[in-house]
């Protein structure tokens, strides 16, 4: 997909304020709303201006957007990084994090729900008037673009869930990390308007003790962490919803991994006692004989820990040697002459 410079699509600078964006929205909107325009390209350029205002009337997208966007120019290829959001904290509570944290300290893990408080909602079909005001958005219509960014996976992609001074961020770890928990110092990004209207990345810094055994979008809440509150209101919290980042062996489903594994021909026809890497260390496994290629043995407990501790899946990949010698030709050759094999009986039943 193309990358989107939205200020080009508005029509003003990057430096341009929050009125000056809602000015230039507005003016447009009146040229091309599809109710009142002659415009062939109309609705069209309508549903690029909305999705233009989206992003930029909102501090947190706006902020997070400029800073993605400094790389790259309208119409170049673009796919979003694998850690796009990570390190933002923005407004807008989680949801249910399914348990208490301690104020003041690292919390601990909630449910293993994902923030649903978190994300936005469709919004509404249609048109709003010739008017076109703030917020008569389609986002159901909106680009592959934006949906890559700030749509339902994005932590971005917010709700009207939570308390307004609870806040929401999504942290980052490594597989291994989840299994056997950790204690990070997470730097944090806050996106804050200015008085002039402007937006600034504010960073901060927070310490928090991971347990072991968190899951993809799990919630873990730092009690008073978010926005202080009023005079002698209670502070916010903070969300940091768990993003399991990709593994080289691994592949995760809520506490259960698996690993491709691949297995010599004969291991698989004969079966062998092989050596297999889990996340706890490595173990020994026995496959049976008459194994496929694409069959799964299950490792009982060997996924991350929980209660029930999630169990580890090893899929067979017969690999077969490579014809690279004369010597392993002939056996090739010995095989098909004397093995009364078709791998494709199946396919004619």
């Amino acid at each position: 997909m193309e990358f989107r410079d939205y200020y080009k699509v508005l029509g003003v600078e990057r430096a341009a304020s929050a009125d000056q964006i809602k000015a230039a929205y507005r003016r447009l909107a009146r040229k091309y709303h599809p109710d009142v325009s002659k415009e062939p390209n109309a609705e069209a350029r309508f549903k690029e201006m909305q999705e233009a205002y989206e992003v930029l009337k909102d501090p947190e997208k706006r902020a997070a957007y400029d800073e993605l966007g400094a790389n790259w120019k309208a119409g170049e290829q673009f796919r979003p990084p694998p850690d796009w959001g990570t390190g933002f904290e923005f407004s807008g509570g989680a949801g249910h994090a399914g348990g208490a944290g301690h104020a003041g300290g690292a919390g601990h893990a909630g449910g293993a729900g994902r923030a649903a408080g978190a994300r936005r909602g469709a919004g509404r079909s249609g048109w709003s008037g010739a008017g076109a005001e703030d917020g008569a958005f389609a986002e159901q219509d909106f680009s592959e673009f934006f949906s890559s960014l700030f749509g339902g996976g994005s932590p971005f992609a917010r709700g009207g869930g939570g308390a307004a001074r609870d806040h929401h961020a999504r942290v980052g770890l490594e597989l291994e990390e989840t299994y056997r928990g950790t204690t990070r110092t997470l730097e944090l990004r806050r996106p804050e308007v200015k008085p002039d209207g402007s937006v600034e990345l504010r960073t901060h810094t927070v310490r928090v003790t991971i347990p072991p055994g968190v899951t993809e979008g799990q919630l873990i809440r730092l009690a008073g962490q978010g926005a202080p509150a009023a005079g002698r209101g209670q502070a916010g919290d903070l969300y940091l919803e768990v993003h399991v980042q990709p593994h080289r062996l691994f592949a995760l489903e809520g506490r259960d991994v698996t690993l491709t594994f691949p297995v010599a021909p004969w291991e698989a026809a004969l079966g062998a006692s092989v050596t297999v890497p889990t996340l706890g260390g490595s173990v020994e496994m026995h496959i049976p004989a008459g194994a496929q290629s694409g069959q799964s043995l299950r490792l009982r407990g060997r996924g991350l820990p929980g209660q029930p501790p999630g169990d580890q899946y090893v899929q067979l990949k017969v690999v077969l040697p490579p014809a690279s010698s004369p010597q392993a030709k002939a056996l090739y050759e010995e095989m098909r002459g004397k093995l009364d094999f078709d791998p494709r009986a199946n396919l004619s039943r």
